[in-house]
C-alpha cells in the first residue's frame, strides 16, 4: 500500500470520511491513483467510477469558461457588471469588475445562507442584488460564494448560453469529460457518493447539490454544483499541468493562475486559490507558484507549474455531518505526499477495502 493508500484509509478510520480517491500526476496521466472506503458509512465500496459533488471546485471549472470568454474576446476582464446585467445599473455593484470577483475583491459578501429566506431562484437571485457590500472593491480578499454566482451570470449574458452548456462547451467536451455535469442524470445518480445527512431537506444528500442556495438556484451556478468522477478530474488536472492543453492558449492559463492579490494579505488568482504563506491547504511542499481550490464536501484540485504535477483528492467529508474538521489537517498531508510521489510509480493503482 502506498503512503497515500495509508493516509486515506487512515482518514475512513478516523471516520473524516467514508471514501475518498486520489489522483497524482502529470501532462501525460496519473502517476498513482486510487480510492478506499464506500459510498456511504452503509453503502456500496467505491469502484473508481463514482461521481463526486465537487463543491467549491466548480468555481475554478465556471472560471476556465470564463477565461475562455476572455480569450475569444466575448468578455473583458475590466468589463463591469453593469456591463452584462442591466437590473445591477445604479447599484452598489454596477462597477464592480469581471477580474473583482474572478479574486473575491468584489466586497460583495461570502457565505451568506440566502436559501433560508427566498426559496425560489428569482428571489435568490434579488437577494444577491441587494447584498450590501462589506468592503471596498479592491481593498480585500473576501471569498465570496455570492460573486461568483454574479459571475455566472455575466458568462450567461455575454454568451448567450447557459452557464451549464457554455462549461459543457468549452470545458467539458474539449477534454472528452463524460461525467462532469451539473444536475446528474439517473445513471450518474446511481453512482454518486453520499454527502450530508441535510437538515434542511430532511433526508442524506446524494447526487444531488449539497450547496443549499444552489440547490434553489436548480442546481446550476458559478459557486457550486458540478459533479465529477475522478478519471475526469484527473483529464482536467493533466490538462492544466500541460499548459492548458485542450482548454486555454498557455499564456491565457499563466495570466489566470498567477498571483493577482500580493498586495492584499491572501493570494489570489483568477477564479484560483493561490498558495498562501501561512495555513494553505496545499500543504508545505508544492511551490509557491502552485494554484488550486477546494471543496466544501471535501475535494480539492492543486497544480505546481513548475514541476507540472497535479493532485486531486475526492472525499465526502460532510457526510454524514459537517461539523467535522479533520479535513483540514487531512488535505494538507495529502498534498505534502502528492507532491514527492515518484515517477516510477506510473500506473500504480492502489484500492482499500
Amino acid at each position: 500500500m502506498s503512503a497515500l493508500a495509508e493516509l486515506l484509509a487512515e482518514g475512513r478510520q478516523k471516520r473524516v470520511c467514508s471514501g475518498a480517491a486520489w489522483s497524482v500526476g502529470g501532462p501525460e496521466g496519473p502517476l498513482e491513483r486510487g480510492w478506499t472506503g464506500t459510498r456511504s458509512w452503509d453503502g456500496p465500496v467505491l469502484d473508481g467510477d463514482d461521481v463526486w459533488d465537487l463543491a467549491s471546485v466548480t468555481k475554478p471549472i465556471a472560471g476556465l469558461a470564463v477565461m475562455a470568454l476572455v480569450e475569444r474576446g466575448a468578455l473583458g476582464l475590466d468589463d463591469t457588471v453593469g456591463a452584462h446585467l442591466p437590473r445591477y445599473r445604479g447599484g452598489d455593484k454596477a462597477e464592480l469588475t469581471v477580474r473583482q470577483l474572478l479574486t473575491h475583491t468584489s466586497g460583495i459578501p461570502g457565505q451568506v445562507p440566502l436559501y433560508r429566506d427566498h426559496p425560489t431562484r428569482a428571489a435568490l437571485l434579488e437577494a444577491v442584488r441587494l447584498l450590501p457590500l462589506t468592503a471596498r472593491p479592491g481593498t480585500r480578499v473576501q471569498y465570496s460564494s455570492q460573486g461568483f454566482i454574479v459571475l455566472g451570470l455575466i458568462a450567461e449574458a455575454a454568451a448567450g448560453d447557459p452557464l451549464d452548456t457554455l462549461v459543457e462547451r468549452l470545458v467539458c467536451a474539449p477534454l472528452g469529460l463524460r461525467d462532469t455535469v451539473f444536475r446528474p442524470d439517473a445513471d450518474r445518480r446511481a453512482r454518486a457518493v453520499a454527502t450530508e445527512d441535510c437538515p434542511w431537506r430532511g433526508r442524506t444528500v446524494v447526487g444531488e447539490v449539497h450547496d443549499e442556495n444552489a440547490v434553489v438556484l436548480g442546481g446550476v451556478g458559478g459557486h457550486a454544483g458540478l459533479f465529477a468522477t475522478l478519471a475526469d478530474m484527473e483529464r482536467l488536472g493533466a490538462a492544466l499541468a500541460a499548459g492548458g492543453r485542450g482548454l486555454l492558449r498557455p499564456d491565457t492559463l499563466a495570466l489566470m493562475t498567477a498571483a493577482h492579490t500580493d498586495h492584499l494579505a491572501l493570494r489570489r488568482a483568477l477564479a484560483w486559490q493561490g498558495r498562501d504563506p501561512v495555513g494553505s491547504p496545499a500543504g508545505e511542499v508544492f511551490g509557491p507558484d502552485s494554484y488550486g481550490h477546494t471543496g466544501f464536501t471535501g475535494t480539492s484540485l492543486w497544480v505546481d507549474p513548475a514541476t507540472r504535477r497535479y493532485a486531486v483528492l475526492l472525499t465526502n467529508r460532510v457526510h454524514p455531518t459537517r461539523t467535522g474538521d479533520g479535513i483540514v489537517a487531512l488535505r494538507r498531508a495529502f498534498h505534502d505526499l502528492a507532491a514527492q510521489v515518484p515517477p516510477v510509480a506510473a500506473g500504480a493503482r492502489h484500492r482499500v477495502e
